[in-house]
């Protein structure tokens, strides 16, 4: 039996792309995290572009490191990164192979296992909170850095897979300011989301942190 089209899987080619075509078009997309107790899937509602040697946002800002490494290519992949020593984040590999970019996973609709992202995030209040920032998602669906490289072109029996799901139209794209950028990078408008979605997560802008005295 032949899956309907929103069930296809997204090819390589999809990410091949520059990552300010590609971050917006994985809005209504469905990302799948097959765990050991079953799949959880997730309809991306809001996500942002970074891009890599060009842009002062990026963990590849000054170039290929032991932890950006996977940012480089190819395409397709997870590269999933450790921050503020308590938080995974998740984003997919985009654009050519050797030049860094990806796209920030920031926050998603659980379609199908909430019951499993539950037992993970026991303090969200709605299930519409479940995955409404980059570290709740990441929490919600067991990511961590086990899944850094992982292929989410190699089909439905992989860890991560996305789907082709319902993209959005351009008239429920929002733009945005980057969450927490600062410096050069802060006023990018490379946040995406849909609008009047409840599970986008707040804005919030870049804070920085106060040395102790």
């Amino acid at each position: 039996m032949m899956a309907s089209p929103d069930r296809m899987p997204l090819p390589r080619e999809f990410f091949d792309r520059p990552v300010l075509e590609v971050a917006p078009d994985l809005l209504g997309r469905v990302l799948i995290r097959d765990t050991p107790d079953g799949p959880i899937e997730l309809r991306l509602t809001e996500v942002e572009a970074y891009a890599g040697e060009v842009d002062p946002g990026s963990h590849a800002f000054r170039g290929r490191t032991p932890r950006n490494a996977v940012m480089f290519g190819p395409p397709g992949h997870a590269y999933v990164y450790f921050t503020y020593g308590m938080w995974h984040c998740l984003n997919l590999v985009c654009g050519p192979e050797g030049h860094a970019s990806g796209v920030l996973l920031r926050a998603g609709e659980i379609v199908m296992g909430a019951e499993l992202t539950r037992k993970r995030r026991f303090s969200a209040r709605h299930d519409r909170e479940l995955a409404k920032g980059p570290a709740r998602l990441a929490t919600a669906l067991d990511v961590d850095r086990a899944l850094n490289g992982a292929d989410v072109c190699a089909g439905p029996d992989h860890p991560l897979s996305v789907l082709t799901g319902t993209p959005v139209t351009k008239d429920q794209v929002r733009s945005g300011p980057r969450t927490g950028v600062g410096g050069d990078g802060a006023h990018h408008p490379w946040r995406f989301w849909i609008d009047g979605d409840p599970s986008v997560s707040p804005y919030r802008a870049h804070a920085p942190r106060r040395r102790r005295t």
